[in-house]
């Protein structure tokens, strides 16, 4: 493909002399790869596949991988696959950058990438190239080896451009890939259109997860639970640290990288009033004894499913009357939420069912101007000033899963058997809303469990983290001594 460079040198790189050219160029031995290694999930895939080209017959599909983003000046970021091709490939690998899956019209799925270099063949990209040189990042797949993991044909990526010469009808995940985007040209308001559809076509095959989607998210809770128990097990140093806030995040998201790809979102540690901001990823406070942590962390496994879970947690092992009060309420609001959870019952239910114990909580302690009917009203809204977000969403591949999906398929639509999502209300009272009182002032709760949707209800993923503050209290004990 055109863009794509042949030699990337940087500033500490050494020139290569003509003899050692020649003296890399032989006697490298073969490294297959195992003849039986297949990529995770590997029988699952195919079905995928086949419902996306029955989806759109008679049409040319592109699925990228992505490309890498510069970070700063000549380092990237740590390359993950976008979603909707670890979907339908299983490849997850940082070596997937710039692989593009096609699906052609008679529905044969085709995968176009870049090979591992021919050493044999005189190429020296293996240890000149600093971007996708092997000496540098490591192995990549040659198209066989590409062909063994996934079952799939395979084609070099320089062959890509080629698909663009005819009059094939074509759609492309756009917004992905700046090189495939140019290569498929400028969208107009309509090709957007288009490929808005395609977008929403691809998220939807995702709604409804099936059985090993489901074993990869319960691996990644369980991993996840693991690492809440480090974040307890490290509160003595981190109280001690001027940044305590990141000792936690350090103490999580080495469990994460430990058992997994990574964390499957920034990890939020968020001490005292610092819960009062919804995405508080900065982590750089330190750690009030007498203050609550908010802690919302997930762990993504190597095939790319990431957890979604938060625990507020009281810094002193104890909470506060005033603090046990706000958690109890969204506890009973979380509470109510997972209560409406089954096939057939509206997505939104859950959100609407929490609500209404929030509202209900709020007008009882005398916060709220009117009744708590009236600021359930739809023209009011008056309790979000405590509560400003959703109560939860799909996921999966993605901590907000199948974003792009119509709303009338997820959030106006119902719930089937196999989704997976999060129920997650909250209180975030700010610490200068003079609507409060003092004691009420700078306390942030919430409460997030993952869940799957069964035959006859739900199944709690992530019931191994307690989540009544007086087992909070004991649970916390016990990993402390």
């Amino acid at each position: 493909m055109a863009d794509q460079p042949t030699l990337n040198t940087g500033s500490h790189d050494l020139p290569v002399t003509p003899a050692l050219e020649a003296f890399m160029a032989g006697q490298w031995a073969a490294t297959p790869l195992p003849a039986d290694e297949r990529v995770p999930g590997y029988a699952h895939f195919p079905a995928r596949r086949g419902k996306l080209a029955a989806a759109f017959p008679g049409e040319r599909l592109l699925v990228p991988a992505g490309q890498l983003k510069v970070r700063s000046n000549d380092c990237d970021y740590r390359f993950r696959p976008n979603s909707a091709y670890a979907h339908l490939t299983g490849l997850t690998g940082e070596e997937q950058v710039g692989h593009v899956l096609v699906v052609e019209p008679d529905g044969e799925p085709v995968l176009y990438l870049r090979p591992r270099s021919d050493r044999a063949g005189g190429s020296a990209e293996f240890y000149r190239d600093r971007r996708y040189g092997e000496f540098w990042v490591g192995r990549r797949a040659d198209l066989g080896e590409a062909a063994q993991l996934t079952g799939l044909r395979t084609a070099h990526l320089d062959d890509l451009p080629k698909l663009f010469t005819g009059s094939v009808p074509t759609r492309v995940l756009t917004g992905v890939d700046p090189v495939l985007d140019a290569l498929a040209g400028r969208p107009s308001a309509e090709r957007a259109l288009h490929d808005g559809r395609f977008a929403a076509a691809l998220a939807e095959l995702r709604l409804v997860k099936d059985a090993w989607e489901v074993e990869q998210l319960q691996l990644s809770v369980d991993h996840t639970t693991a690492g809440f128990a480090d974040v307890v097990r490290a509160l003595p140093a981190a109280l001690r640290h001027h940044r305590g806030e990141r000792w936690l995040e350090g103490a999580f998201n080495a469990r994460a990288r430990a058992e997994g790809n990574g964390t499957g979102y920034e990890t939020i540690v968020a001490s005292g009033a610092h819960a009062c901001v919804l995405h508080w990823i900065r982590n750089d406070g330190p750690l009030d004894p007498t203050a609550l942590l908010l802690l919302d962390a997930g762990v993504e496994t190597d095939t790319l499913y990431t957890a979604d879970i938060t625990r507020t947690l009281p810094l002193s092992g104890t909470f506060t009357p005033a603090q046990r009060d706000v958690y109890d309420l969204v506890l009973a609001a979380q509470s109510a939420g997972i209560a409406t959870l089954h096939p057939g019952a509206s997505f939104r239910e859950f959100h609407r069912a929490g609500m209404r114990v929030i509202a209900e909580g709020l007008a009882e302690w005398g916060l709220l101007p009117v009744s708590a009917e009236e600021a359930l009203h739809e023209d009011s809204g008056l309790y979000r000033r405590y509560t400003l977000c959703g109560s939860g969403h799909m996921l999966g591949l993605d901590v907000h899963d199948c974003a792009k999906a119509r709303a009338e398929t997820y959030l106006d639509g119902v719930l089937e058997e196999g989704m997976v999502l999060t129920v997650e209300p909250g209180l975030y009272l700010q610490p200068d809303d003079l609507t409060l009182p003092p004691e009420l002032r700078g306390i942030g709760v919430r409460i997030e469990d993952d869940l799957v949707i069964t035959a006859d209800g739900a199944r709690l993923m992530s019931g191994a983290l307690p989540r009544e503050a007086a087992a909070i209290e004991s649970w916390m004990a016990d990993l402390l001594g």
